[in-house]
């Protein structure tokens, strides 16, 4: 005789893998947009050195005016997103299609993860407009991976960036390498204790965050870089849920992110970023 076997779906929904923003710490929000979409931001001009001169009227050499330079932030990324769930489609799949729980959904898996790469690829474009890169020739690997760290970090030092709070953010498996060279095990206390708890630290000084191979530009093991270099601007963050929306018994789910990042001028050169092969 046959058997007729019986068969559920689960309350439990399989949720994917969500990280928190990760470029929070390396960006600064001294600026509001509040009312406009649009800022202008001032660099003024230094004066040349001369030598000084004991005769004539013009001792300290001849005055010119000083000039200043203007750098314009406008708000590029208006984003936005909407999708519908049924109210019977609800009903029917154990109540696992909630409205609140997919707006949550949207925002830690589509929309803070858009925000961090965006990000990065700005900063990325700063720094190679400014050349301030390394690497290139070399593929990296466990024998140079603390070198091409030193190389970035000398490139910081003589562009006269702050020692303290620089921030790198490396892709997974760069952090490997860096893990596998002995020079940097050999030189680094830091990097003992690291290789016994496995954590992401610091490396001389510098806060180590690894990112996903994705949230980075093409060919970039590493970004190194100082939160006074880029600004963040985040305009606009709107979310809504429509209960019942004319036309559809459900609900209606409709956001908006007005964002963008912006490398001040005067602090490019507080960005280095490491391009492979």
């Amino acid at each position: 005789m046959a058997m007729n076997l019986a068969s559920k779906y689960s309350q439990k929904v399989d949720e994917r893998f969500k990280l928190k923003s990760l470029t929070a710490a390396a960006i600064n929000k001294d600026y509001d947009w509040t009312g406009v979409d649009t800022i202008y931001v001032y660099g003024v001009d230094t004066a040349a050195m001369n030598d000084y001169t004991k005769t004539g009227n013009a001792r300290y050499g001849t005055a010119a005016e000083l000039g200043n330079t203007k750098q314009s932030m406008i708000l590029t990324k208006d984003r936005s997103f909407t999708f519908t769930i049924d109210r019977a489609n609800k009903l029917n799949t154990q109540m696992t299609m909630d409205a609140g729980k997919a707006l949550a959904r949207q925002i830690d898996e589509v929309i803070v993860p858009e925000i961090d790469a965006y990000r990065l690829a700005v900063m990325a474009t700063a720094a190679v407009a400014a050349g301030n890169t390394t690497g290139l020739a070399a593929a990296i690997t466990a024998s140079n991976a603390y070198i091409k760290f030193l190389a970035a970090q000398e490139k910081a030092d003589d562009n006269k960036v702050p020692q303290v709070g620089r921030i790198c953010f490396v892709k997974p498996s760069y952090y490997n390498f860096l893990k596998l060279d002995s020079s940097f095990i050999k030189a680094s206390d830091i990097a003992q204790k690291m290789l016994i708890n496995g954590q992401v630290g610091e490396v001389d000084g510098v806060k180590i965050i690894k990112v996903p191979s994705s949230y980075l530009p093409a060919a970039t093991d590493f970004i190194l870089t100082h939160p006074s270099a880029t600004v963040g601007a985040e305009k606009l963050e709107d979310y809504k849920t429509h209960d019942n929306p004319p036309g559809i018994n459900g609900w209606l789910v409709e956001g908006r992110n007005i964002y963008d990042a912006f490398v001040l001028e005067n602090k490019k050169n507080a960005i280095v970023v490491h391009k492979n092969a």
